[in-house]
Formats: C-alpha cells, sequence, structure tokens
C-alpha cells in the first residue's frame, strides 16, 4: 500500500520536527531513566511506577514512528500568492447571513488547529472556498445545511 502525501506548511513541517526531537532526545531518555529506577525497586510484577513507565514508553515510540512517518511523506506547501485561495493561503471570508468576517489559513489535515484558524484543505468550508478569488461567493455544504460565505482577501 502506497504511502499517502501529507500537506504541511514550513512551518508545520518545523513544528513536527521540534516534537520529534523533544520526544527522541529529552522524553525518550527520561523514560529510560523511570524504566531503570522502577527495575531498581524490585519485583516488577506489582509496580506500579514500571508499569506507568512502559506505558509511556509505549506511547512516546508511537508517536516517534508516527511523526517519523508524517516527515516522510511530507509534501511542503508553499503559498504561490496567485489571488486564489489554495494550500497555504490566507484568507479572510464573510458569512453572509450574518455578515461576521472571519480569517482562515487553509493547511493540510495534520497541521490544521481550528483553535489558531487553521482550517484543513479537507473542511467543507475549504473545499468550498478553494480556487476562489476576493469577491467570489461560495455555497459551503456542511453536515448541518448549507450557507453562503464571501470571500474578501486572500494573501
Amino acid at each position: 500500500m502506497a504511502d499517502s502525501k501529507v500537506y504541511l506548511t514550513s512551518e508545520g513541517y518545523l513544528e513536527i520536527e521540534e516534537e520529534l526531537d523533544n520526544l527522541k532526545n529529552v522524553r525518550r531518555p527520561e523514560v529510560i531513566k523511570a524504566l531503570k529506577d522502577a527495575r531498581a525497586l524490585g519485583d516488577l510484577s506489582e509496580n506500579a511506577d514500571y508499569d506507568a513507565a512502559r506505558a509511556e514508553q509505549a506511547q512516546i515510540e508511537g508517536r516517534i514512528l508516527e511523526l517519523e512517518k508524517i516527515l516522510e511523506n511530507a509534501e511542503i506547501i508553499e503559498n504561490n500568492n496567485s489571488g486564489k485561495v489554495n494550500l497555504g493561503s490566507t484568507v479572510v471570508i464573510r458569512y453572509e447571513d450574518d455578515d461576521e468576517d472571519e480569517e482562515y489559513r487553509i493547511v493540510g489535515s495534520k497541521e490544521a488547529d481550528p483553535s489558531d484558524n487553521k482550517i484543513s484543505n479537507e473542511s467543507p468550508i475549504a473545499k468550498a472556498i478553494m480556487g476562489a478569488k476576493a469577491g467570489d461567493r461560495c455555497e459551503v455544504e456542511s453536515p448541518n445545511g448549507k450557507y453562503n460565505v464571501k470571500v474578501i482577501e486572500v494573501r
């Protein structure tokens, strides 16, 4: 089975590299030390510290593998400033029903963070506005029904 591309901005790629570095060079050695300390306590069959350290080690190793796979399949997206909405674009849209403006950055799904206004290119809003330019009206099909937005600005 071929691995699919993972779309990341250069900032998102660096964030994943930093997390991976932290896991490998800080967290992993901490857990290894905790395992050694727990083993020194003796009987491992009823050693809660040992069990907790093993569980944390499994979590860390799993995350390391996940991050390595993401970086291996990453395709860096750069905003081409074409004036059209695409991966990497920052866009201001207006919800037509309530005249509310929102600014979003269109990123790949692994980098999406709605609380930081980074939305996935797979989200209903991003799908609806992909390829649009300032002034275009777009219909968004969401699980809660359809609504219209107007693209105000594309950077």
